[in-house]
């Protein structure tokens, strides 16, 4: 019998389950490393807390017979050989660094949910015809170093490696020196082929637990454009100007605020506008404002909508200029494309969940993860499971033990369909 059909990989995965307690026990082990008094986890990437999480993924990668491999930028692959190594691994991870008020399971449930896979594939004695790897990706939250994403937008070359080890930290440290002193510089080389690439996370949004839905099916990334916005008036005395011959850049800003918003409400359901940062000049009680800096970050699902949206916030900047009396300058900073996934690896999650009993919905990342970078070399999926409230990149965190073993599950029976399966633990396909 070819048990390298996906047929024959379904009726192997429909025998297996994925421990969602040894899950949970991996997840609040490696929590302990770098745990903040509010119950969270402070695991900047390559500090010493980051090289501590990174020996403790590699000892249980080996505990479980797995090769280890770490390339020029410091990314960990765990490999699973299959009966055919030479074919391009089907891989999964996500990233163990976090934000300085971090939780226990942004990136680290990606990184653990492919172990356990691995766990599950030997506790069944199950080959895979294709090899299957585990990435933990080098500081993705870019929290220490920018820009984000770091480990995998070099895998895919987004930018150079040289650019990335270049990258300094606040106080001055380069990712290259950092790297060298945690022990994780690996050898420069071309990167590998990937056969397929899945990640699964939590939401860190609401929508998945406001439809009480247990599996998100991500069928794509929101692009991004990020704008640094300066607006010029002039700084005045606030009692003796009066109203209507005041340059206020606050006021002029206020107005971007509000277009900014207005802009992403006209296009529902997921387009986003945010303004995350104002700087005033000279921040004095009674002096009218003369500047601001303000960040803009529009997000959309495809580059149609997001142009289109770019479009709108200049218009609005120069119908604000000249109705305030102000200058506005526009720069973009950051562009992301938006990233379609895979459909038939986004159509395999969605079986699987519908197969297992999940209830499940279609979702749009709004948020950058590392298979936005792995899709442009690889086909890719992701996986989400909710969180509590929503609350992401914050120390009380959360997610359901069950929600978590969930993604696992379709995660496992998701990569086995993309291996392949030669040899069950009777060395045939279970009933």
């Amino acid at each position: 019998m070819d048990l390298s059909t996906p047929l024959a990989a379904t009726a192997v995965a429909a025998g297996l389950r994925t421990d969602g307690a040894r899950l949970w026990q991996s997840l609040m082990d490696l929590a302990r490393i770098g745990a903040t008094p509010k119950g969270g986890v402070c695991r900047l990437a390559l500090t010493d807390l980051d090289r501590q999480g990174r020996d403790l993924f590699v000892q249980w990668a080996r505990e479980a017979g797995c090769s280890i491999r770490v390339d020029a930028i410091g990314n960990i692959f765990a490999r699973r050989a299959g009966l055919d190594d030479a074919l391009p691994p089907v891989m999964t991870g996500s990233h163990i660094d976090t934000q300085p008020t971090g939780g226990k399971f942004d990136g680290n449930y990606g990184v653990l949910a492919g172990l356990e896979v691995l766990r599950t594939l030997n506790d069944g004695g199950v080959r895979t015809r294709a090899p299957v790897e585990v990435a933990v990706w080098t500081n993705e939250e870019g929290s220490r170093f920018v820009p984000v994403m770091m480990g995998s937008g070099v895998f895919v070359n987004a930018f150079t490696l040289e650019h990335a080890l270049a990258q300094r930290d606040a106080q001055g440290v380069s990712v290259d020196e950092a790297l060298r002193a945690i022990g994780y510089a690996g050898p420069a080389g071309p990167a590998p082929a990937v056969g397929a690439y899945f990640e699964a996370h939590i939401e860190q949004g609401p929508v998945l637990e406001n439809h009480e839905r247990v599996i998100g099916v991500v069928s794509a990334a929101l692009g991004q454009r990020w704008y640094d916005v300066s607006v010029q008036g002039m700084e005045a005395h606030a009692g003796p100007t009066p109203m209507e011959l005041r340059h206020d850049a606050l006021l002029a800003a206020s107005c971007i605020v509000a277009e900014v918003n207005r802009i992403a409400l006209d296009r529902l359901p997921h387009a986003r506008g945010t303004v995350g940062s104002l700087e005033v000049f000279p921040n004095s009680r009674n002096v009218i404002p003369g500047g601001v800096k303000l960040s803009v970050d529009l997000r959309a699902p495809d580059d149609g909508q997001l142009l289109d949206m770019d479009a709108a916030l200049r218009a609005a900047c120069e119908r604000i200029a000249a109705a305030r009396g102000v200058t506005i300058g526009v720069e973009q900073v950051v562009y992301f494309p938006p990233q379609p996934f895979t459909p038939h690896l986004v159509e395999a999650v969605r079986t699987n969940a519908a197969d297992l009993g999940y209830s499940a919905m279609d979702v749009v990342s709004g948020a950058g993860h590392d298979a936005v970078y792995l899709a442009r070399v690889a086909p890719a999926a992701m996986i989400f499971v909710p969180c509590a409230d929503g609350i992401s990149h914050n120390e009380i965190e959360d997610a359901e033990p069950a929600h978590l073993e969930a993604g696992c599950n379709v995660l496992l029976r998701a990569m086995l369909a993309a291996a392949g399966v030669v040899q069950a633990a009777d060395g045939g396909v279970p009933a």
